[in-house]
């Protein structure tokens, strides 16, 4: 599709459809069925998944972890209030950040956190107003640090407050780095895993530390325009062979999210999977072809997103906006929290 607009991805959603809490338990979310081919639709539950793959299919997860990225301290000497939000590690205690309130926050500013646990100094400012800060502590890693003071970076369309920051984390979470959870993981629990693995459903990782270009809103109308943000990613040498076998089995691989999505067909563009990592920015929009994906476990995404642009080039983008507006229509809910959709 030439010259698609980002306006061709919009489409009317009540705010009530909003999820506010994920569902309890994690695997009694809705899920909706879409076949690619047909364009048809069918309403299930999560838990009902090891139905509806088959035997030999492999299910390829992102066990990124998500950081507890948003610190809230008081700027020195003032005690005037600041929050930074970690974005990207450069290297070790220098990251790149989102500061609140920026304008104030310049070469040289130190804000205190933790009552002096943690002490962060601006360095310089990048031509997007992101901060590059150095951090100083006294404990082994910054990492230990956060888990302490830091909250977990919950997007703004999420306005409770979680009782418990493993509600943003996926059962399978191993590798700290993520800004973002990568959603279509939280529905899944230990014990739906195994039934899938009864089912003959087998499962390998991989790591894409999901950053906030992800979600940041595409403001150019013609979207090949839209310059994605890079994210860092790795390919286990287990899991490029359970991929290739899988492959030559003639069972599918069907990505659990976008960002599992984004690191196989980043990797793919190089040839045959093999363990790899690397930095990618890879757009998917309609009209890109799959190398490797067969089939995608997804959320419902915000409008005008580059995820529903990805869902879109997958399952064909007039029976993606349909699906959309049937899950509306159904009340179903939506985005990080929400409920869930199988294209197949």
């Amino acid at each position: 599709m030439p010259n698609m607009l980002k306006s061709d991805f919009y489409y009317e959603l009540p705010q009530e459809l909003i999820a506010q809490h994920p569902a309890q338990p994690r695997d009694h979310s809705r899920l909706m069925a879409l076949n690619r081919k047909t364009g048809e639709t069918a309403h299930h539950m999560f838990y009902e998944l090891p139905q509806l793959l088959k035997s030999g299919d492999l299910l390829v997860v992102n066990n990124s972890k998500v950081i507890p990225a948003r610190i809230i301290g008081v700027k020195e000497p003032t005690g005037a209030v600041c929050e930074l939000l970690l974005l990207n590690e450069r290297k070790a205690n220098r990251w790149e950040c989102l500061a609140k309130p920026g304008k104030r926050l310049q070469k040289g500013s130190r804000i205190s956190f933790g009552e002096g646990l943690l002490i962060a100094e601006i360095e310089t400012t990048l031509p997007d107003g992101n901060k590059i800060v150095s951090f100083h502590h006294n404990e082994a890693s910054l990492y230990t640090v956060l888990e302490q003071i830091g909250q977990m970076p919950l997007p703004p369309y999420i306005t409770a407050q979680l009782e418990d920051n493993e509600e943003y984390q996926t059962v399978y979470a191993k590798h700290m780095g993520s800004a973002a959870a990568p959603t279509a993981g939280l529905h899944f629990t230990k014990d739906l895993l195994n039934d899938l693995k009864k089912a003959g459903v087998a499962n390998a990782e991989v790591t894409l530390h999901v950053g906030l270009g992800t979600f940041r809103p595409v403001k150019e109308e013609n979207i090949l325009d839209h310059k994605m943000h890079s994210e860092w990613y790795s390919i286990p040498p287990e899991t490029a062979e359970a991929i290739r076998n899988t492959k030559q089995r003639g069972g599918r691989v069907i990505c659990v999210g976008t960002t599992s999505c984004r690191t196989l067909e980043s990797a793919a563009q190089k040839g045959e999977i093999t363990a790899c990592s690397g930095e990618t920015d890879i757009f998917i929009y309609p009209g890109y072809s799959f190398k490797v994906m067969d089939g995608l476990i997804t959320n419902f995404h915000l409008p005008e997103s580059t995820l529903i642009m990805l869902v879109s080039a997958f399952a064909g983008y007039d029976q993606v906006m349909q699906a959309y507006r049937t899950a509306v229509e159904e009340k179903y809910r939506f985005f990080s929290f929400g409920d869930a959709m199988l294209v197949v």
